[in-house]
């Protein structure tokens, strides 16, 4: 029975509650799925007391329980109705009690709204993850533009806004308006067309791409992908500006600069009159200093090129010549006086050195010379031998003194080893050892006996 037991455990091991099994169900459903998006339409609608939304979402096959608490329902903008067509965003889950599948909204967006925010959704993550709304493809608006272009309806209210804007900005600021539909099928491709007409004729500065506001299918020309690629590819700099502050299309990732409203959008491309003549006040200062400052160098560099001149002057560089000429004819005088100076008391010195050194008179010299060292040798040499013959006896009598000859002679004999080592000590001897014994006359060969160390 013990190969069982291994198979019972495992088997119990497996065994779930109803509970138990509920949740573990409900998170494998949450944690797999996450978020998912669909439409469908609403039936069975509850909204209790506890502000809580109960509803089911169904199509022509199925339907499926839904439940959307308060803290979501307060940010849909719309009062939903049985029969309604919406999309909603939720996550898939369990009620646990009754075991029942079921999906938890998140969000609710009636469905033509909604799958146009999905679009745009999509598109807009298209496009930025192949960098076309990357900031450093934005390039600056001209502070000073020669000419400004709008692209926008001839009849809408966006144009009357930006050119009463730019009148009162910069009156004498050129418009060029590049007229087309902003609404509709056809608007599209209108835009495209008039952007890339803007790019040909190369007349304006900047662009402003906009309209006023609408709906997001009124607007939603502005989100199409053409419309974005042309403004991303224009060769002058473009400014969106599509509706109200709140709307944001894609036109505004691909522009070099959005701005909240139309008329927002002229005052950032036209300068302000009062700011451009406080520019030019600015200017002429700066102008009239530089100006200044100018003349000032002007002057400083007339003085010297009039000394230089004044300095070039062939009748002053001739005088200046001759005196210099002048100059150096009495430096040579002077030079020659002193060199020939320099000769004739050289040639007395070299004449007295060559008198005293006459050969007749060198000879006398010499002679004198060779007598006197003659007399100092001999009579060194008389004293070098007197010296030498008395500290010959001196050493002779200390020789005497110090000869062990002369110790021998009085009865004393030096011992040696054979080898002629001095024998002091008795310590040095072995006995039986041979040792040589030198007397005054003659030397001895003797054999040690004994040894005494006292």
């Amino acid at each position: 029975m013990n190969h069982l037991e291994p198979a019972s455990q495992s088997r119990q091991q497996q065994i779930f509650t109803v509970t138990r099994l509920n949740s573990a169900v409900r998170m494998i459903l949450e944690q797999d799925l996450g978020l998912v998006w669909l439409t469908g339409e609403l039936s069975n609608l509850a909204m209790p007391s506890s502000g809580h939304w109960y509803f089911s979402l169904k199509d022509m096959s199925a339907q499926v329980r839904c439940a959307m608490f308060k803290g979501n329902n307060r940010r849909v903008p719309f009062r939903p109705q049985d029969g309604m067509q919406v999309l909603v965003q939720a996550r898939v889950s369990l009620y646990e009690p009754r075991g029942d599948y079921q999906l938890i909204i998140e969000s609710m967006q009636p469905a033509g709204d909604g799958m146009l925010a999905l679009r745009f959704e999509e598109l807009k993550r298209s496009l930025g993850a192949e960098g076309l709304f990357d900031e450093g493809r934005k390039r600056p608006l001209p502070r000073e533009p020669r000419a400004v272009g709008l692209v926008t309806s001839a009849t809408g209210a966006a144009l009357h806004d930006m050119l009463t804007v730019l009148e009162r900005r910069a009156p004498d600021l050129p418009v060029f308006i590049y007229p087309t539909q902003v609404q509709g099928s056809a608007a599209t491709a209108q835009i495209v067309s008039a952007i890339m007409l803007a790019n040909r004729r190369a007349e304006v500065d900047v662009l402003i791409v906009g309209r006023g506001g609408g709906s997001l299918e009124d607007l939603w020309c502005f989100n199409e992908e053409a419309v974005a690629r042309a403004i991303a590819g224009s060769a002058i700099p473009v400014v969106s500006a599509v509706g109200h502050e709140v709307d944001v299309t894609i036109s505004d990732f691909a522009a070099d600069l959005r701005a909240p409203t139309p008329s927002a959008a002229a005052e950032l491309v036209a300068p302000d009159r009062r700011t451009r003549a406080q520019r030019l006040v600015h200017l002429r200062q700066r102008l009239t200093q530089a100006m200044s400052r100018h003349q000032v160098a002007a002057r400083h560099g007339f003085v010297l090129l009039q000394k230089r001149l004044d300095h070039q002057d062939p009748k002053r560089r001739l005088e200046q010549q001759s005196q210099r000429l002048d100059e150096l004819d009495r430096r040579l005088q002077q030079h020659l006086r002193d060199r020939l100076h320099q000769g004739e008391r050289r040639l007395a010195g070299l004449a007295m050195r060559l008198q005293a050194r006459s050969p007749e008179k060198l000879l006398a010299i010499g002679k004198r010379r060779h007598q006197l060292a003659e007399e100092r040798l001999h009579a060194l040499i008389a004293k070098r031998q007197d010296l030498a013959r008395h500290r010959l006896a001196m050493l002779g009598a200390r020789l005497d003194g110090i000869s062990p000859l002369a110790t021998l002679g009085r009865g004393y004999a030096i011992v040696r080893t054979p080898s002629g080592e001095v024998i002091r000590r008795a310590s040095q001897v072995n006995a039986g050892q041979t040792l040589v014994t030198t007397l005054a006359e003659g030397a001895l060969r003797v054999r040690v006996d004994e040894v005494d160390n006292r």
